[in-house]
């Protein structure tokens, strides 16, 4: 079951006890399911409990006591503990779970994560503009650039504009904006990043400011080219100053953007390796496979979502780094050693590695960063 499934699951079993007269209210669009916090247990835990305490006149613990048992009946929950002022925390049968997260970002491929069509949520930033715009700055043009791709996946209207962009940028960097031109008087946010509340206007505007790269600096930056001068700019949070040396180029497992796209071509490898020996990947049991693997591929729409809210590609590309660190050990076990013969437990693993591809692929695409299936 994939958090996306498990958050369906949770607005099911509200719909369930609001039809057997259980609870008196309106079932809400979204449930959000997280990794536990402090004090929770399981593999995924939700406050809709909580959020629906006003709105029942109840508890929130006596909220979740009334959904506690309509989780519980449903194939790939094995378990429901209450915490907390009212915490709901699941925990999954791990071999299903597994493989339908795997058959999830399989069937999903690099848009693993996104949201389908337009967000209209009067709360959200969907059905109507984002306007990001970038003062005259590289850095501010690039994290501008990639946080309207996140917002993009998540469903938002978005365009980007600057106070001016140089053709260096866009030659070197791929740098492109919707418009270049002055900010409006009437600029409403800076983010540097945090999250903003969407006014009823019909186009909200956010000013993108983070720590810019110092004037003498730009031209080292640049002679990184694309991939690595992007990294240098979108790794370090907003609030950081960039690090422009050549330590991004090195390929060697200190550069965290070499890990990034090694273990991409590493899983790419394993399904053109996988086909040399005459079997394909298919989603299954996963037996033996880090459960920290997992929980990182099954946390990355959540960690997508955070990011685009946030105008923080940073937090994407460290995401991608946890991802390749946890993927890096796996990748060797998943083709036949010596005699041994393609059997389910390959195929499982290989369907693993395909995921593990598909999310890096992806996350790097946002980032305009190139994913190579050789390296």
């Amino acid at each position: 079951m994939t958090p996306v499934e498990l958050s369906r699951t949770v607005l099911h079993a509200v719909r369930r006890a609001v039809d057997a007269g259980e609870l008196s209210v309106a079932v809400p669009t979204r449930a959000v399911v997280s990794p536990p916090g402090p004090g929770g247990c399981g593999d995924y835990a939700t406050s809709i409990a909580l959020q629906l305490a006003r709105p029942a006149g109840q508890p929130p613990l006596k909220v979740a006591e009334v959904l506690r048992p309509h989780l519980l009946g449903v194939d790939g929950i094995t378990d429901v503990v209450l915490t907390g002022p009212g915490f709901l925390n699941i925990s999954l049968d791990r071999a299903a779970s597994g493989a339908g997260l795997v058959g999830e970002i399989l069937r999903r491929g690099d848009r693993y994560g996104y949201v389908n069509g337009y967000v209209h949520a009067p709360d959200q930033p969907g059905g109507r503009v984002v306007r990001l715009h970038c003062p005259h700055d590289l850095r501010a043009v690039v994290v501008g650039e990639v946080a309207a791709r996140m917002l993009r996946s998540q469903g938002a209207l978005v365009r980007v504009t600057a106070e001016g962009v140089e053709p260096v940028w866009t030659s070197v960097l791929g740098v492109t904006v919707d418009a270049v031109g002055r900010a409006p008087a009437e600029l409403t946010v800076n983010v540097r990043p945090v999250p903003v509340p969407v006014p009823a206007s019909a186009e909200l505007t956010v000013n993108v400011r983070p720590v810019p790269v110092p004037a003498p600096s730009s031209a080292a930056l640049l002679a990184l080219g694309r991939d690595a001068g992007r990294w240098a700019l979108l790794h370090p949070a907003a609030h950081d100053r960039p690090r422009v040396g050549d330590q991004h180029l090195v390929q060697r497992e200190s550069n965290p953007l070499f890990r990034v796209r090694y273990a991409h071509a590493r899983a790419r490898a394993a399904s053109r390796n996988a086909a040399d020996l005459g079997f394909t990947a298919e989603p299954g049991p996963l037996a033996d496979v880090e459960p920290d693997l997992l929980a990182a591929l099954a946390d990355h729409p959540r960690v997508l979502a955070a990011a685009a809210d946030h105008r923080a590609p940073d937090r994407l590309a460290r995401h991608l780094v946890g991802v390749a660190d946890l993927a890096l050990p796996f990748l060797p076990t998943v083709l036949p050693r010596g005699g041994e013969k393609p059997s389910a437990a390959h195929r499982a693993r290989l369907a693993l590695a395909e995921a593990v591809g598909a999310v890096l692929a992806g996350g790097l695409a946002l980032l305009g960063i190139d994913a190579p299936d050789h390296l």
